[in-house]
């Protein structure tokens, strides 16, 4: 299995699918454990990604850090990825034709990782891995299921260092979150 990661990681970082691949620094693949049953998806590195080559290290980063320890988890226990592997400039959003250019990694590192919960991390995954039209303000903390996995998405750690008032309602999405790993995943909280 590490040979197919490593494989993957590599075709990535050969990939020139869109012009992303000019300007970074770094390609930022993926954090944590590659066999958590847990994996989070953000939409693309920012500038302290593409300075380390690992996701979300920065201010919003530490933030989900933080949001992780609320209930009892930490990268070591889940997988952390984004819809496209290289930074775009200025940190807009990834342009539609960079995310079609960099999706097939993103399905091919799920279908190695096979989890059972996969947590989009703002809009832009949501739209991309939930469903297209998907409002992140209506429909954050919303369960849906395909193929036998759990999606949720909750508002992207930047967005909540951009406006706290979206805080608590983070709060129960996490909570809800916490409750759906105990009741499918078997050894993200073990011996409890």
């Amino acid at each position: 299995m590490a040979d197919q990661w490593e494989t993957l990681e590599r075709e990535c970082g050969q990939c020139r699918g869109c012009s992303l691949w000019e300007t970074r620094k770094h390609l930022v693949f993926d954090a944590g454990s590659r066999t958590a049953e847990v994996m989070l998806v953000g939409e693309g590195p920012g500038a302290s990604e593409d300075e380390q080559g690992i996701p979300f290290v920065g201010r919003a980063g530490q933030f989900l850090d933080d949001m992780l320890e609320i209930i009892g988890l930490d990268r070591t226990r889940v997988y952390i990825s984004n819809i496209v592997k290289c930074r775009p400039p200025g940190n807009r959003d990834p342009l539609t034709v960079e995310q079609d250019a960099c999706i097939g990694f993103l399905r091919r590192q799920t279908a190695l990782l096979r989890p059972k919960i996969i947590v989009c991390l703002g809009r832009i995954a949501a739209m991309q891995i939930i469903k297209p039209d998907f409002k992140i303000t209506r429909e954050h903390g919303v369960w849906f299921e395909r193929g036998g996995v759990r999606m949720m998405a909750m508002y992207h750690p930047s967005a909540l260092l951009r406006d706290p008032s979206r805080r608590p309602e983070t709060f129960d999405d996490l909570k809800s979150l916490e409750r759906e790993i105990r009741s499918v995943c078997k050894r993200t909280y073990p011996s409890e």
